[in-house]
């Protein structure tokens, strides 16, 4: 007889039948309640035991943490807080838990700072929150997919080692086979890479965008989903070395059907959230509620969780040239009292997060779209605007994060393209086949990159990054 989730189990009948289930013991109380858990949901199932019937060796053995198998029957509950529960007939001990040991860990029952979770990251999805926020990470990622495959997009797997840096940010992790202690030197005394695995230096990527855009002129759209790797010492709530993104490149697409696919494509998975987590977003609310009340009023949400992501979905994100926001900046009173820690005085400044935020939490009160952004300030891939000045970039801003999504225009101008690599020092010879797509039948075409970990952070309302990721990769830690 196989087991059944818990899952399945309480959303069933009461049904007089012996059904068998598998997890861990959440609590055990008066030697009579199990409470367990198997990862399946946020909730667990009572099962009642007769104590009488059991050996007292067993029952010592149901403790926190603990693994075991329940054989019972499924009958209506006599208590509070759940349609069903469980008349326990048979118990299995799979796995200890030795008491003493569980009370130095986060299973202990008690409540732990997420710091403390961070440290034993190999048991925290055994806790409530991380079980929600992982289930949902789960969900999340299963609508990316399903929105791009209804929609017509062809998956593409991005290369992970590369040797070309599509951001032009220099800060990447090496990829090298050569001994540490003695590598191979060239006469001027550098390393010589020619002797590496690759025959040249590589790196880990920091983005799929340049291949993907190679793709969808040829398959038409195409979308990545992938990790991302970035070398910067930024120990911040926002920023993580190793991370995933989702890069969609449409051809035929211009920036107006780039924001307006950014929009719908976000919509999308934020309504699954909603329509497929309900449990955890409701436990992830109560979570957040009951922290804020901590904080003073100024510091909490305006909405619960829930009500932010329904207003996500049933609003139009409003869209605002770059030119506009920085007015709107240079006039707000946060800037005229020098309250922002980077002052906007003059257009061309490059926008921080708490920029961002102001747009979007206290002027605007909605999701923002800026775009035509200074060149000097973006990429060298974006496409020039007529003005010379601009180029066809797009940012999607979110209140609580900030920046969720960057795209563009790609500049499809073979000629203006080698202008601005020669501009901007990028090496031709790099990026040659780059260059040469757009002397074969080059055409419009955009495409945006949305951090998935900032996705699920907005969602779950997790305040720190390190925490919607199994195992974080920061500065000074690859632990796990």
């Amino acid at each position: 007889m196989q087991h059944t989730e818990i899952l399945t189990l309480i959303q069933s009948e009461p049904s007089l039948h012996q059904v068998i289930v598998k997890g861990w013991v959440r609590s055990f109380r008066s030697n009579r309640f199990i409470a367990l858990n198997d990862g399946s949901t946020i909730k667990n199932i009572q099962c009642v035991v007769d104590f009488e019937k059991f050996e007292e060796e067993t029952l010592k053995k149901i403790t926190v943490g603990a693994a075991i198998e329940v054989k019972g029957l499924l009958v209506e509950s006599q208590g509070q807080g759940q349609a069903v529960e469980i008349q326990v007939e048979a118990v299995e001990i799979l796995g200890e838990a030795n008491p003493e040991d569980v009370k130095l860990t986060i299973l202990s029952p008690k409540r732990h700072s997420l710091e403390k979770l961070r440290e034993q990251a190999h048991l925290r999805v055994r806790t409530n929150t991380f079980s929600a926020v992982m289930r949902t990470r789960s969900k999340l990622a299963f609508a990316i997919h399903e929105y791009f495959q209804k929609n017509g997009f062809n998956y593409m797997h991005a290369p992970i080692i590369t040797g070309s840096d599509a951001e032009g940010a220099g800060e990447m992790f090496r990829v090298s086979a050569l001994d540490p202690k003695n590598p191979p030197l060239d006469e001027n005394g550098n390393i010589n890479y020619k002797e590496d695995f690759f025959g040249k230096e590589t790196n880990l990527t920091v983005s799929g965008q340049l291949e993907a855009e190679t793709y969808a002129m040829g398959l038409g759209k195409v979308y990545t989903f992938g990790p991302t790797f970035r070398a910067e010492n930024s120990n911040t709530s926002r920023h993580l070395a190793e991370f995933w993104m989702i890069e969609p490149e449409v051809a035929f697409n211009d920036l107006d059907a780039n924001m307006d696919l950014a929009e719908d494509f976000i919509k999308y998975i934020v309504n699954y959230a909603l329509e497929n987590c309900a449990d955890d977003l409701e436990f992830l609310e109560d979570r957040l509620l009951q922290d804020e009340k901590s904080k003073p009023q100024a510091e909490r949400s305006d909405m619960a969780l829930r009500e932010k992501l329904k207003f996500i979905v049933d609003n139009n994100f409003k869209r605002v040239t770059y030119t506009e926001a920085i007015e709107i900046l240079k006039r707000s009173k946060p800037n005229q009292k020098k309250k922002f820690k980077y002052i906007i005085d003059e257009w061309g400044a490059d926008l921080q997060s708490e920029h961002e935020r102001f747009l979007v939490e206290k002027h605007f009160k909605c999701p923002v779209i800026l775009f035509d952004y200074p060149a000097k300030i973006k990429a060298f891939y974006m496409r020039l605007n007529d003005d010379g000045n601009t180029v066809r970039a797009m940012d999607v801003l979110f209140p609580g994060i900030g920046e969720i999504v960057g795209g563009s225009q790609r500049e499809e101008r073979y000629d203006v393209l080698k202008q601005k690599m020669e501009t901007m020092g990028i090496d031709e010879k790099e990026l040659w086949w780059y260059l040469e797509l757009r002397k074969f039948g080059t055409a419009v075409h955009s495409g945006f990159g949305l951090g998935f970990e900032r996705m699920v952070q907005f969602v779950t309302g997790m305040g720190n990054i390190r925490d919607v990721i199994p195992y974080p990769r920061t500065p000074g830690n690859a632990e796990f």
